[in-house]
């Protein structure tokens, strides 16, 4: 898989030179472009079809959890609940990393773009009362995305909101949308499915 774009909202104080993020940042990215379909393939190659009709298109959670488990490898947990709201519990954070600095998260997008804005407002509220240290948003680019559900949330329709989150008050931590991209397209690969089941481990 390429990682095509990262976009830096913020990167403040002293973690954002560290060598410890530097090396987080470096690993998540890793285990990003280390997602491959079809399975053990070494690249990532979509099939070529819409996901605006019933049953058509591809999925992206067996490609996220491809991803978790890589980051697993490296010391993340996956679907871990924290408490950044208070009472309103936001729901789980898909990975965090435990850094000496303080919780770095990562999540990765299978919804639709609102659940792009919520995922983000999430993040930025956890910089902002110092839950989180640094976050990573995972979105397809608008050349992956019109093979993946239908309004699934990317990055061009995200980006006229972009001055929004870098804006928030936070004097020590780093946020960051990371967008990804097919390595090619192709008629004779299966479609990704949508869901959990047919991803196989390597």
């Amino acid at each position: 898989m390429k990682i095509v774009h990262v976009e830096t909202l913020l990167s403040k104080g002293s973690f954002s030179r560290s060598r410890e993020w530097k090396r987080i940042r470096s690993g998540l990215h890793a285990a990003v472009r280390a997602v491959d379909w079809p399975p053990g393939s070494g690249m990532f190659t979509i099939y070529p079809q819409s996901g605006k009709r019933h049953g058509e298109g591809n999925g992206v959670k067996p490609i996220k959890n491809e991803c978790l488990v890589r980051l697993c490898e490296q010391g993340w947990q996956s679907e871990v609940s924290l408490d950044i709201l208070g009472s309103a519990n936001p729901g789980d954070l898909d990975a965090v990393f435990n850094a000496k600095a303080g919780v770095v998260a990562m999540e990765w997008e299978t919804g639709n773009i609102s659940s792009s804005h919520r995922a983000l407002n999430k993040l930025a509220i956890g910089l902002m009362r110092g839950s989180l240290v640094a976050a990573t948003l995972v979105v397809p680019s608008r050349k992956l995305y019109k093979w993946l559900t239908d309004r699934i949330g990317n990055f061009q329709e995200l980006h006229p909101y972009l001055d929004l989150w870098k804006s928030i008050p936070c004097e020590n931590g780093v946020f960051e949308i990371v967008v990804i991209e097919q390595d090619a397209e192709s008629l004779d690969v299966p479609r990704i499915p949508k869901g959990t089941d047919g991803r196989a481990r390597r």
